[in-house]
């Protein structure tokens, strides 16, 4: 077991160490064997990262460095630097999603402070373990991404909460966007109806787009 990071600045040295280091290298290094069967290493390299650089906070839904409040986010990114896919935030609660301030949400807690993890995104010449994890960084979102994201939670909740869940698709928010999160099709979870009651609807999760990524990382190495 590697020991949570007491600071900052350690887990940013941690996570720079991973610089250049193949997923089949870090894993390796923790004593895995990991499978060559793509279907079974879906989400591997941000589970080594989390083992690698002593991420604490397991299952809860908390930020993954607990005593820092920093949450983990790989990011796969192309030979240019471009995001290659959304990055899951938290599930929606669906049945309270109205009732909280946006800074009293899953979404605040996991997004307030993070530690971004590139990696070299999937491509057909280069298997997953053979993949380099990139340059890390820590980000806090700006006052002007605050209230984007502020706002696409808020348009969201609003549709819940007026039980009209089924207009709330991927093509809502700037910022946040919202996917289907379940393991197979016949989960069902309730969700406000339009009269006041509930009704069966699927799992759904919060989602960063490409393009609000993007940005990220181009302003991180402007600097």
């Amino acid at each position: 077991m590697i020991t949570p990071p007491t600071s900052e600045e350690e887990l940013l040295a941690r996570a720079r160490a991973l610089a250049g280091r193949t997923v089949g290298e870090v894993a390796r290094a923790l004593g895995e064997r990991p499978s060559h069967d793509p279907r079974r290493t879906k989400g591997l390299a941000g589970q080594l990262a989390e083992r690698a650089l002593g991420a604490d906070a397991g299952s809860l839904d908390e930020p993954d460095f607990l005593g820092l409040g920093v949450e983990l986010k790989t990011l796969p990114v192309s030979a240019d630097g471009r995001p290659q896919e959304s990055t899951y935030v938290c599930v929606l609660s669906l049945g309270d999603l109205a009732e909280r301030d946006f800074e009293d949400t899953a979404v605040w807690r996991k997004l307030a402070r993070v530690l971004w993890v590139p990696i070299e995104a999937k491509s057909s010449d280069r298997p997953l373990l053979d993949r380099r994890y990139g340059t890390a960084f820590l980000w806090s979102p700006t006052p002007s991404e605050v209230e984007v994201l502020r706002a696409d939670y808020e348009r969201v909740a609003v549709l819940v909460s007026e039980g009209h869940v089924d207009q709330v698709t991927g093509h809502l928010g700037e910022a946040l966007q919202v996917r289907p999160k379940a393991a197979h099709g016949r989960q069902r979870t309730l969700a406000p109806d339009a009269e006041g009651g509930w009704q069966w609807t699927g799992p759904r999760g919060f989602y960063l787009r490409p393009s609000f990524t993007g940005a990220i990382l181009e302003a991180a190495f402007r600097e």
